[in-house]
C-alpha cells in the first residue's frame, strides 16, 4: 500500500532560494567538483552533454572522461571541462559526485569502472548502462544496495523494468510504485523518468513533478538532467533534495523554451541545459 501522506507535487516555492547565496569571497572549489565517465565508441556526446549540464547548474569544476579511443582533448563548445583519463579521474581527491553510465557501454571494462565506483565513499548518480549493467548482473545489484554514500538513479521506463525484471508496460501502470520499489531495493533516491517524472526516496517518500513538455522527447536530455542533478549535489545539496530540484528544472526548462517558441518541436538537450541555468538563477530570487 503506498502512503499517499507522502506524495506530493514539485512546486517553485519549495526551492526558493534553490541554493545557498554565494559568498563574495567564494571560489571554483566552493562550489565542489563533479565527474562524469562514459562514452565508449559513438557515444562521447553523451558524457559531453551532461558535464556541459553540470558546469551550466553551477558546478565549481567538472571533470569528464571517456571509454572510446578517439576522444577530443578539449571540448571546443565547452572549453571549461577539464578532459581525462578514466583512471586519471580516480586519482582526483577533490571529487563530491560521480556521474556514471551516459554512453558507457557494456564492456569489461564498463564492468569493472561499475565495481569500482560503486565500492567508493563517495555520491554516485547511475544511468544508462550502468543501470543495464545492474539489471544483468545481480552482484552488481547487491553493491548498490550496500552502499553507504548517497545512491541516484536516473531509469527511463525500459530501464526500470529491466531492474525490475518486468515489462515496460507494467511500469507504466504503476509508475510510483515502481520508482518506489526501484529506490527501496537498490537503497537509492530514484528518478523515474517520463510524463510527471516521479522522485522516489529508499524511506518511501515521493514526488511527481508537474513541469516539462513533450520537447524533452529527444536524444540527450536524459544526459542533460543526470548533469544538472550532479551540479546542484557538488554545491552541497544532498542527493534526494538535488533530485527534486533537478527535476523540476529540467522540465520547466523546457516549458519556458517552448513559451520562447522554440520548440516543442526540435528542443534540443543542448538548449534545455542552457535554460535551465535560467531556471536555477531565477528560483534564487523570485517564483516562477
Amino acid at each position: 500500500m503506498i502512503d499517499t501522506e507522502s506524495a506530493h507535487l514539485l512546486k517553485p516555492a519549495m526551492f526558493q532560494p534553490a541554493l545557498p547565496p554565494r559568498d563574495p569571497y567564494s571560489h571554483k572549489g566552493s562550489f565542489g567538483s563533479v565527474a562524469l565517465i562514459g562514452g565508449d565508441v559513438g557515444m562521447v556526446g553523451s558524457v559531453l552533454l551532461a558535464a556541459r549540464a553540470a558546469l551550466l547548474a553551477g558546478a565549481g569544476r567538472v571533470y569528464a572522461a571517456m571509454l572510446s579511443d578517439n576522444v577530443p582533448v578539449v571540448d571546443l563548445v565547452q572549453p571549461e571541462l577539464m578532459l581525462r583519463s578514466v583512471h586519471a579521474i580516480s586519482q582526483l581527491t577533490q571529487l563530491n559526485v560521480i556521474v556514471l553510465g551516459p554512453g558507457l557501454g557494456q564492456s569489461a571494462s564498463a564492468i569493472q569502472l561499475l565495481e569500482y565506483w560503486l565500492a567508493q565513499d563517495l555520491s554516485l548518480l547511475l544511468d544508462a548502462d550502468a543501470l543495464n549493467l545492474i539489471a544483468q548482473h545481480p552482484y552488481l545489484a547487491a553493491l548498490t544496495k550496500q552502499r553507504c554514500a548517497a545512491t541516484i538513479i536516473t531509469p527511463h521506463p525500459g530501464e526500470a523494468a529491466r531492474l525490475l525484471g518486468c515489462k515496460t508496460e507494467q511500469v507504466q501502470q504503476d509508475r510510483i510504485g515502481s520508482a518506489l520499489n526501484l529506490a527501496k531495493n537498490l537503497h537509492a533516491s530514484c528518478v523515474l523518468k517520463g510524463v510527471n517524472s516521479i522522485c522516489a526516496h529508499h524511506n518511501g517518500v515521493w514526488f511527481m513533478n508537474g513541469s516539462g513538455n513533450p520537447g524533452l522527447a529527444s536524444a540527450g536530455t536524459g544526459d542533460v538532467l543526470s548533469g544538472i542533478i550532479a551540479g546542484l549535489i557538488a554545491q552541497g545539496l544532498n542527493a534526494f533534495s538535488a533530485v527534486q530540484l533537478g527535476v523540476y528544472v529540467h522540465g520547466a526548462a523546457a516549458d519556458a523554451l517552448v513559451a520562447q517558441g522554440l520548440g516543442p518541436v526540435g528542443l534540443t538537450a543542448s538548449e534545455v541545459a542552457k535554460q535551465a541555468r535560467n531556471i536555477i538563477n531565477q528560483l534564487n530570487v523570485t517564483t516562477i
